[in-house]
């Protein structure tokens, strides 16, 4: 089975979450920059998820360029990934309505939790599906950040019974951690490209 049909469908449904979110942005009553203050938790709400919304697209479309085959597992592995993005417009929308309180901040970190852990779980369905000779196996190596993640997750949430706003910082440092393409995927696509091309 081709990947072409599952990244176009990917890439749909990740623009629809995106378009949801930006429809949660309230338009401010007044016409002064002020107005836009009591609107600050819920526009800091949408950058957050807007960058980890765009990291998740960014490493799927990395994962997927170095993988061929597609199974049935990826494919479930893949709406099971879909289905904690799509609740990033909920979460997003409940934490910064309520000011970055506990619970919901914590509910927030546990869909990045799940999101994660479902990444996980596509890299390990894809080189499954690739066999015992998986580029992406070999690109990803120890995977250190794929470990850490979760490991940050978990710190937030249980700090955002206490300081919300760390909890904030966490994630934030955790999407730092991925903002810029896997480079260990990158060097193996470039690997492989010039192995073609010798």
């Amino acid at each position: 089975m081709g990947k072409g049909r599952l990244e176009a469908f990917s890439d749909g449904v990740i623009a629809i979450i995106i378009t949801i979110m930006v429809l949660e942005l309230k338009v401010p009553t007044g016409h002064a920059l002020a107005s836009l203050l009591p609107l600050t938790p819920v526009l800091l709400s949408y950058v957050l998820s807007f960058g980890y919304v765009g990291i998740y697209w960014n490493n799927h479309h990395h994962m997927l360029s170095i993988s061929h085959k597609v199974s049935g597992a990826v494919l479930w592995a893949n709406l099971h990934l879909l289905f904690w993005l799509s609740l990033f417009p909920f979460t997003t929308a409940w934490m910064g309505e309520n000011h970055f309180a506990a619970v919901p901040t914590a509910v927030y970190g546990g869909v990045l939790l799940m999101a994660a852990v479902a990444y996980w779980l596509l890299q390990q369905a894809l080189i499954a599906a690739e066999g015992a000779h998986s580029a992406l196996r070999r690109a990803l190596g120890s995977d250190w950040k794929g470990k850490l993640s979760p490991a940050l997750y978990l710190f937030g949430i249980a700090l955002s019974y206490w300081l919300a706003w760390t909890a904030q910082l966490i994630y934030v440092l955790a999407a730092l951690l991925w903002l810029i393409p896997d480079r260990r995927i990158e060097s193996a696509l470039e690997h492989g490209a010039s192995d073609h091309h010798g």
